[in-house]
């Protein structure tokens, strides 16, 4: 079987590529940008902007290919309000719907696609099982929510598609909006957190993110919807007292009113200054903790990495990149 991977030059893309090798497969990486990281001397590249149909067209998906689509854009870099809708819809709807259709047309059945967990919104209740209520807080998430109805529409025809909604990604090569914190605690300043710091932040592995889909393809590709997310969550303020702690830093957590920093946002978002996207700092104090135990029933799938030493690797990797240290996994990707 030959495996398609759409934005496979991509975060999740670079790291599921080598796990489809060592299990003998052949591998077709789609992207518009191809990196110089070895396992290309094993794969097929094929230069594809998923907005472009005509592309989609020429990867020359196969009835039996099994497919994963990883392509889209993220949260970062920040986008002011009027770009919103045309920074996201083109890659993450349209090159989803353009994939499904090249699919469509040779009876190809199987996709793993990739969406996120800020299709929930607000909180509504604690953890977050795959059936908490959907409702976006922006274009990003709302853009996803929209694949996954499509991809519904699409498993009445026939198709089988496994959903991801992962928190947020990070891993070798992925900064985004760490980098912001980092340069706080470098520089001993304060650092500021949305509300009291109680609540827990959740992140996932790229590593994690990359065996999830593996695994989704080894089950036969159910037609369900998965979270992704790591087990045991720390609270803000420890996790981000712990690296503070690591990096030897004398800056302070800063614990705020939510509601007071929220409005301020919203001003500066009004004002087309966006610090923070609102999918960002909307939830920030919320009790945002996605229950991953479905994966694990249905998929065999179980996190392995701990939020505590995702973020002080992140930090290695951003004073290595700093001082000037060579960093592994290519150049880096924006983080949601």
């Amino acid at each position: 079987m030959r495996h398609i991977i759409f934005g496979g030059d991509g975060f999740v893309g670079r790291h599921l590529a080598p796990k489809l090798l060592a299990d003998g497969c052949e591998v077709v990486v789609a992207d518009v940008v191809k990196s110089d990281l070895p396992h290309y001397r094993n794969v097929q590249f094929v230069n594809c902007d998923v907005t472009d149909p005509d592309h989609v067209a020429r990867v020359g998906v196969k009835a039996d290919d099994m497919v994963y689509n990883l392509s889209a854009k993220m949260l970062s870099p920040i986008q002011v309000r009027a770009k919103r809708h045309e920074f996201f819809w083109p890659v993450n709807y349209h090159g989803a719907e353009n994939i499904i259709h090249a699919m469509a047309r040779v009876d190809a059945p199987r996709l793993v696609h990739f969406t996120t967990d800020m299709i929930y919104g607000h909180t509504v209740k604690f953890p977050m099982t795959e059936d908490h209520p959907v409702a976006p807080l922006g274009e990003y998430g709302l853009s996803k929510l929209k694949t996954e109805e499509l991809a519904e529409e699409w498993r009445t025809r026939g198709m089988n598609i496994s959903l991801f909604r992962p928190r947020l990604i990070i891993g070798p090569g992925r900064l985004g909006i760490l980098e912001k914190l980092f340069k706080l605690i470098d520089m001993n300043l304060p650092v500021p957190m949305i509300g009291s710091g109680r609540n827990p932040y959740q992140f996932i592995s790229v590593f994690d993110c990359a065996e999830a889909a593996r695994l989704a393809w080894k089950a036969g590709v159910p037609n369900e919807a998965y979270n992704l997310g790591s087990l045991n969550p720390p609270p803000v303020r420890k996790l981000l007292g712990d690296l503070v702690k690591h990096a030897g830093s004398k800056s302070i957590l800063l614990p705020t009113p939510g509601w007071a920093v929220k409005r301020t946002l919203d001003l500066l978002d009004w004002m087309n200054m966006p610090i923070m996207d609102p999918e960002q700092y909307l939830i920030a104090d919320e009790d945002c903790l996605l229950d991953v135990s479905k994966g694990k029933r249905d998929l065999g799938w179980v996190p392995q990495y701990r939020d505590e030493d995702m973020l002080i690797a992140a930090y290695r990797e951003y004073r290595a990149k700093k001082d000037g240290a060579a960093v592994k996994a290519g150049h880096s990707v924006p983080a949601e």
